[in-house]
């Protein structure tokens, strides 16, 4: 035998020489949520290790992160019943919990990249993404209230604010806002392939967020399409998308690599709540070997294009790499 490719296997110096996929705290977004009051630091009981911080903690937190070299973080916030209605208008205050939150953030370390999630299914009583007439959710009108949200999160400080409604138009709705205000350098990072998915249980438990009619169907994709994927993702591209996501990760690994090829600007995936309760579960059960098979989902989000990856275990990887 002339050829052996078993050559290139023998040892983890020769291995790691030609390693094609490497992970670095550089590829990670940090999710974090956020929630009012002081010295709260609370576990989400579907998210074990996973936490809600209050803004005091927060501060602590975001230092942390960028002390482990991480250097972007999404933040959520978990707002209170009485603040939600149907046309979202907490998401418009600029005294609120989000943001309230990118300044805290930006006044810890300034130089984090912070991304804020932009919909309104945490500000909405229905707990859906849009707004609400006789039972549909009216894509028109929400689109309008996203732009005038992602604009307040520019003005508290955040550098992208990342829309995940699945709305019809609401990129360009607001890169046009942005621009008209003179935010020409803010950032979107766009769900542009959000699928309707059942693994995002955890999450809704995390903000309690879970919709209190139907689901999500209507304007979350379908998880048999593949070719939709790609119209979405380049029609969020023409409205002034900067980076595109596919939501979520594992299942959906042959979609991230078929948009990878489409595009030109950077591909980012989540990770989403139940792909990681789901090792941290199985994990506890002694059935699965955690860091293991944290890297190795990792590393097959990575290979399949992903140029940046939202992970609950960012902080648990970049500890091992």
């Amino acid at each position: 035998m002339l050829i052996r490719n078993r050559r290139l296997r023998t040892n983890e110096a020769i291995r790691s020489l030609v390693r094609e996929t490497i992970i670095t705290p550089n590829d990670f977004i940090v999710p974090l949520f956020v929630v009012e009051g002081q010295n709260v630091k609370e576990e989400i009981a579907s998210m074990p290790n996973y936490y809600r911080y209050s803004l005091d903690l927060l501060k602590k937190e975001v230092k942390e992160l960028w002390d482990l070299g991480l250097k972007s973080v999404l933040v959520f916030g978990k707002v209170a019943d009485n603040l939600k209605n149907n046309k979202g208008t907490e998401a418009l205050n600029a005294e609120g919990l989000m943001q309230r939150a990118v300044k805290t953030i930006k006044d810890a370390v300034p130089e984090m990249l912070v991304m804020t999630d932009v919909a309104l299914d945490p500000y909405s009583s229905y707990g859906h993404d849009g707004i609400v007439e006789n039972g549909q959710i009216i894509n028109d009108a929400t689109k309008e209230v996203l732009a005038k949200m992602s604009l307040s999160h520019v003005q508290a400080g955040a550098d992208f604010v990342a829309p995940s409604d699945m709305m019809d138009g609401r990129v360009k709705a607001i890169r046009e806002l942005l621009e008209q205000e003179g935010y020409v350098n803010s950032g979107i990072m766009s769900y542009s392939a959000k699928y309707a998915s059942a693994f995002y249980g955890p999450f809704r438990d995390a903000l309690d967020s879970a919709p209190g009619f139907g689901d999500k169907k209507t304007y979350q994709m379908d998880p048999a399409n593949r070719e939709e994927a790609i119209k979405e993702t380049l029609q969020d591209i023409e409205e002034g998308a900067d980076i595109v996501m596919v939501k979520p990760g594992l299942c959906y690994l042959d979609i991230v690599r078929e948009i990878k090829n489409a595009v030109s600007v950077p591909v980012a995936v989540y990770q989403v709540s139940g792909e990681y309760s789901m090792l941290k579960a199985a994990a506890q059960k002694g059935w699965l070997d955690h860091d293991a098979v944290m890297l190795e989902q990792l590393t097959a989000i990575k290979r399949a294009g992903a140029h940046m990856i939202a992970s609950y275990f960012a902080k648990d990887a970049v500890k091992l790499l």
